[in-house]
Parts: structure tokens; sequence; C-alpha cells
């Protein structure tokens, strides 16, 4: 019982110190000013009319935002979610907030590599263009458990789904270029590793740290498909949303509590999209691939982040794992 406690101490605490430490470190008179929490705003006015997004987890959070802000732009949104119903009340909810959006909702289950198949394949029949890949969707702070294929639910949805997605809507992500995919991540890499020797945690599993693994892996996964995709048109970026109080945490009661009581130094859902939205929109960017961004401005990546050897070696166990083969 002490050893479970001691663990999920040694988790939180993980979690609060990628949460809050750079903010304390950067200006901790300035996190007092509400301003200051919000961030940076994409001040960006591209139209996306005749513009086909997708954008997996929208019905919550930043990835709701993102989808109402997309579709005032013009875009057609599909939004890819693993509970419909809960897609259905975001849509009618956006749809509530400008009436000519143009959103839809599609079942993905991201922790399901058959669901994730068949959601690509009907996609495929029935879309006939994809400009914007928005890879948002993730879990944090899980108990132990693994996805209907066996992989620990951090990697597995947050890199391992996602990878899969990707790959199968590539091609036609090329034959609508320009286009950009946006991998969400997290600040949280700076304290993640890949580890090779035990990807799914079966040996020791923390909680805390199995996600920073996880939002490594988004970085070094969008570090190398952009470097797969030079002279496609076809662009990747990462992006740290920021600190944002959303219900990410609802598998942590205590980091449930702390993001309650701190609420108004943590991010908004809308501002916490701001920079997804930068990185799917912003005209100066229609070349730029393979970089991280914050606060809509390019972002400091961890040196684990920027390994080529990890990046490629990940590539391949990600195929392996996933019984794919992707050059």
């Amino acid at each position: 019982m002490f050893v479970l406690i001691a663990a999920a101490g040694l988790g939180l605490l993980t979690l609060l110190v990628i949460v809050f430490a750079p903010n304390i470190s950067n200006n901790l008179w300035s996190l007092l000013n509400r301003k200051y929490a919000a961030g940076g705003v994409c001040k960006s006015s591209a139209r996306l009319d005749g513009k086909t997004v997708l954008i997996t987890g929208a019905n919550t959070g930043i990835g709701k935002e993102t989808a109402l802000d997309l579709a005032v732009r013009g875009a057609r949104v599909i939004m890819a979610c693993r509970d419909v119903e809960k897609g259905e009340e975001a849509a009618a909810s956006i749809r509530a907030s400008y009436s000519q959006a143009q959103v839809e909702v599609r079942e993905l289950d991201l922790a399901d590599t058959c669901s994730i198949r068949a959601f690509a394949q009907q996609f495929l029949r029935e879309v006939n263009h994809l400009h914007i890949l928005i890879n948002n969707a993730g879990v944090m702070m899980c108990p132990y458990t693994k996805t209907i294929d066996g992989f620990e639910m951090h990697i597995g949805v947050n890199h391992l789904g996602h990878f899969l997605l990707t790959s199968l809507l590539i091609g036609l992500l090329k034959r609508s270029a320009p286009a950009r995919i946006v991998v969400v991540s997290s600040l949280a890499h700076n304290f993640g590793w890949i580890r090779f020797h035990d990807l799914h945690s079966q040996g020791s599993y923390n909680s805390g740290l199995a996600y920073c693994q996880s939002k490594l892996a988004n970085v070094l996964f969008a570090r190398e498909l952009a470097r797969r995709l030079k002279g496609t048109n076809v662009t990747v970026n990462s992006v740290h949303p920021g600190t944002v109080n959303s219900d990410l945490t609802r598998h942590s009661t205590l980091m449930t509590i702390f993001f309650t009581v701190f609420a108004m130094f943590l991010k908004t859902p809308r501002e916490g999209a701001q920079t997804s939205i930068y990185c799917a929109v912003a005209e100066e960017l229609h070349s730029i691939s393979g970089k991280h961004f914050s606060d809509c401005a390019p972002a400091f990546v961890a040196p684990q982040g920027r390994s080529e050897e990890t990046a490629r070696r990940l590539w391949d166990a990600s195929c392996e794992l996933l019984g794919i083969e992707w050059d």
C-alpha cells in the first residue's frame, strides 16, 4: 500500500513540476496577472473556405475550441470523437455559436486500431480532400490500463493511435496539398524518455512519467514525419497548448482539485487552442515544418526531442507494434 501511495504521489509531483515550474521560473509575479496566464493569441485572419479539417478529440477542451474557430473561418470541420453523443452535443454548441458552421461528428476510438482503420476507410470513401489534420486527442494520468490492442494507454492513445491514423490518411493529405498536420504535444516532453526496453511500462508504472513519454513521442513523431515529407508540400509541427483548465485531469482526483483551486492561473480551453489554430492557419508558416510551438511562437525542444536517432528508432518501433510499413 505504501508503495502505491508513494508512486501516486510521485506521479502527481511530476505533473505539478511540469505544469507550474516554467511559469514560476519565467516570472513569478507575472503569473498573478490573468493576461499573462492567457498566453499568445493567433492573430491571423486567414479564411478556410473550401478547406476540410479533421480534429481528433474535438468534443471538449481545446479540440472543441479549435473546431469552432476553424468553422468560423469557413472550413468543413470533421470532429473525430470516441463518444459520439458528446461529440454531437459539442457540434450543436458550435452551431449555436455560429449558425453557418459546417461541422460533423464521426466515431473514432484511438485506443482501438480496428476503430481507427474503420474510421479511415470510411473517411477515404466519403471525403475527397483533407487540408488540415490536427492530432489533438489525448489522455493524462490514467491508472495503469491497456488499449484494446494491449498498448499502455498513454503511449497507445497519445502516440500510436495518431501514428496509425496519420499513416492511413497521409496519401489524401499529399493529394490535397498544400496541407498541414498539427500534433498536440506538451511541455511535459522535456521530462520524458522513450523507454524502448519497456514502452508499455510493464516493468514499472508511473502515470506522470508515462504521460511525459507519450508527449515526447509526439514531438519525435512530428519531427521525423516532417523530415520524411520534405518536398510534398505537407508540413508537420507540434505544439504545447499551455497549462489548460480542462477535463484532461479527470483521471486524477488530486490534479482535478488542484486545477480547480488554481483555475485563475490556468488557460481557458479557448486560450489553450490558440497555438493549434496558429499552426493550422498562419500564412507565415506555409513552408515551416518540423518545428515546435507554444503561445503562437517557436518553442524550446528538449535534447531528447531533437535526437534524429531516437526519432527513427521510435518510428520503426511504432510500425512494428502496429504491423504496418510506412517508409
